[in-house]
């Protein structure tokens, strides 16, 4: 069989880094610097960072066709108003989702796989039901990992902060500012039995409830420590493709352990460490039923030298399909 690597990808490839013959997949790169969703600042210089550290010279090298479709454009906090102090910036935040899930959702239907990079995590309403309206019309559903040190699933009511980057599994399991959770003209995004949390350790005390209540499978970090992020991946990625036409993959850079990734607006210790997060991202690429996945909050005002944005781009090399034999 012949190699979708060419004689001059060869050439670029670091040594050291193999890299398994595949079919060439067609990714649209998408940046969305967006802040808006949290307290601290910094997140909207994530996609810069990402593509400082080479991101789509490096998928190229793996064989993929990497098209960057640019930034969707987003209000600056400075001009735009809070608005309802339950949901901050929701108005804003629901306007660039859209814009977000119209493109995302126009990339699917090419044929193309969406990669989105953030920004903050609210910004995985606009690329799910961007997925997820797509397949909708051809009566699918998907299924979603969602990696974090949080849960996500916050509503405004249980919410201590307001923050929207705290509630968007909440809005895409079909709660929330009705903005958002109406998104696409469709509610639920995806269903609680096609959903899986990986790395959960610090949680908001009215939002344990809600996730108790939502029917997600929930690997907090007790889980991942008991049986093994093999298993754990094994159990997701069988509980996410069942019924499913695939899934996305959500990565929030605070699941893993600060030490290996530092540059997060919301740090949490004993997190994934190097190797269970490159692990959990091989088998995705083993299953090859990955529709689109993102990478969101990283911060590059709080790293170092640039330190965590390599390493995300490795984490989306190895969901995308680099092995190291």
């Amino acid at each position: 069989m012949k190699s979708a690597v060419t004689t001059a990808t060869k050439k670029k490839r670091p040594s050291g880094t193999a890299v398994r013959p595949r079919v060439r997949t067609k990714v649209d790169l998408f940046g969305v610097p967006m802040d808006l969703g949290g307290f601290r600042r910094g997140t909207d210089m994530g996609p810069s960072a990402l593509r400082i550290a080479g991101l789509e010279e490096k998928l190229e090298q793996l064989g993929h066709d990497v098209t960057d479709c640019g930034d969707v454009a987003v209000q600056s906090r400075e001009t735009t108003r809070v608005g309802d102090p339950k949901a901050r910036y929701g108005r804003e935040i629901a306007r660039c989702c859209e814009a977000l899930r119209r493109k995302v959702r126009a990339s699917v239907a090419r044929g193309r796989r969406p990669l989105v990079i953030g920004g903050d995590h609210s910004i995985a309403i606009g690329t799910v039901a961007g997925v997820a309206g797509h397949f909708r019309e051809r009566k699918e559903s998907i299924g979603l990992i969602w990696v974090d040190a949080h849960g996500d699933m916050n509503s405004p009511d249980t919410s201590p902060t307001g923050n929207v980057h705290g509630m968007p599994l909440g809005i895409l399991l079909g709660w929330g500012p009705p903005e958002l959770v109406k998104l696409g003209g469709f509610r639920p995004k995806v269903r609680p039995e096609h959903t899986v949390l990986i790395g959960i350790r610090d949680l908001d005390a009215g939002e344990k409830d809600l996730i108790k209540k939502s029917g997600a499978l929930v690997f907090t970090m007790k889980e991942v420590d008991q049986f093994g992020m093999s298993e754990v991946a094994r159990r997701a990625l069988e509980r996410v493709t069942y019924g499913t036409a695939g899934f996305h993959l959500s990565v929030d850079l605070d699941g893993v352990d600060p030490m290996v990734a530092p540059g997060v607006a919301t740090a949490v210790n004993g997190g994934l460490n190097f190797r269970e997060t490159h692990l959990l991202m091989e088998l995705v690429a083993d299953s090859r039923r990955m529709l689109s996945m993102e990478m969101v909050e990283l911060n590059p005002v709080l790293d170092t030298r640039n330190r965590t944005a390599e390493f995300a781009v490795g984490l989306i090399l190895s969901a995308f399909g680099r092995q190291i034999l």
